[in-house]
């Protein structure tokens, strides 16, 4: 038992203008008393959303069944709620990509098996804008190469190497990855006198 190696993301991008969008306008708290995170991907960006009176981008029927969010600087800070990248992808993204993102927030991306990429700030306002110049742009996340690709445009693209270690590698689920050395942890514990007899 492992998960899934996660080496290209493809598909459609719908860009999220504003810096530091915290993980509060992401997921209102409100609707964090849940026991589960089934749900949370209708209320994704709810505030944000009425405030735009329907012309939110995730609202903007251009960028419908988009799977890459395309951000600013600094996406995700605020709290360390993981309900953020949880309503994310019930909402249906599979990566990110920013300028700068928090870091707690990109770390609780990669335990989902969600890559969140850095591009520069000029590469990152040229790729939204190329999406909002056609909506049907094909872009692709790619760990391995280490860019990403929009049409015939390549921009340069960062990850902290252990991050894309372990989604290249499909060792990002840290509960498969412990269920899956069972055996040793077992075999382990039975040779340790103060662990036997419970």
């Amino acid at each position: 038992m492992s998960s899934t190696s996660v080496e290209k993301i493809t598909g459609r991008g719908c860009p999220v203008p504003g810096n530091d969008i915290d993980t509060d306008r992401i997921i209102p708290a409100r609707f964090m008393k849940v026991v589960t995170f089934d749900g949370l991907g209708e209320h994704l960006f709810e505030d944000a959303r009425e405030q735009a009176n329907g012309k939110h981008a995730v609202d903007d029927k251009r960028f419908e069944g988009a799977n890459i969010l395309i951000a600013e600087r600094n996406f995700g800070c605020g709290s360390s709620r993981e309900h953020a990248p949880q309503a994310l992808l019930r909402f249906g993204f599979k990566a990110f990509i920013a300028q700068s993102f928090a870091e707690i927030f990109a770390g609780n991306c990669c335990a989902l098996g969600l890559p969140a990429v850095c591009v520069s700030e000029a590469d990152g306002k040229a790729l939204a804008d190329a999406v909002e110049l056609n909506p049907e742009s094909e872009i692709t996340v790619d760990l391995v190469a280490e860019e990403v690709r929009c049409g015939e445009t390549v921009y340069p693209a960062s990850i902290p190497a252990g991050v894309r270690k372990q989604l290249v590698e499909g060792t990002w689920d840290a509960t498969a990855v412990l269920l899956e050395a069972g055996g040793d942890i077992e075999t382990k514990a039975s040779s340790i006198p103060y662990v036997q007899g419970f």
